[in-house]
């Protein structure tokens, strides 16, 4: 292999390790100012997206233990690391291919070690993200509380509304 292929490997495959989580994405027809956006938005989110060559990916994954094989990989491939949330970034994957026509698809990745196909990946983008997550149990530890504390009250004003009906009369 000639040195700047090795040069090249080296560098995809110190990506996947640095990250330990990307996303494998197939693109075609992204124009220049489209695919900057893209770019943009992705480091926004702390991740970084980087074009790779079919076999130079090939090659890296199996050097890493992940399979992968050449026919799975269609059109031009890219590697987005999550940056600091992975499914954030992934929900912006699905959403911005949605959004322009099918330009981007996500093909595969990886999550906390293991590799996934898509459906899995679109599965993982479909949860909540970790701020929705902390509401809902927040949401689900408080509404006891409330509705004990409802209760109360309603014990509460019903003496009042008692007293001004005895008062009334008298």
């Amino acid at each position: 292999m000639r040195k700047e292929k090795e040069y090249l490997l080296d560098a995809i495959d110190a990506q996947i390790k640095g990250s330990g989580s990307f996303v494998l994405m197939s693109y075609q027809g992204l124009s220049a100012n489209l695919a900057n956006d893209f770019r943009c938005e992705v480091e926004k989110m702390g991740g970084t997206v980087q074009m790779v060559r079919k076999r130079l990916l090939v090659k890296a994954a199996k050097g890493l233990g992940f399979e992968i094989q050449l026919e799975q990989l269609p059109g031009h491939i890219g590697v987005v690391q999550g940056g600091t949330d992975v499914l954030e970034t992934t929900k912006y994957l699905f959403r911005f291919g949605k959004d322009h026509e099918n330009m981007v698809n996500v093909i595969g990745g990886s999550f906390e070690g293991e590799l996934h196909d898509a459906a899995t990946m679109k599965q993982l983008s479909e949860l909540p993200s970790k701020d929705e997550m902390r509401a809902q149990f927040l949401a689900t530890l408080e509404a006891p509380l409330s509705q004990t504390l409802s209760t109360m009250q309603a014990l509460l004003c019903s003496v009042l509304y008692c007293l001004e009906n005895k008062s009334q009369k008298n």
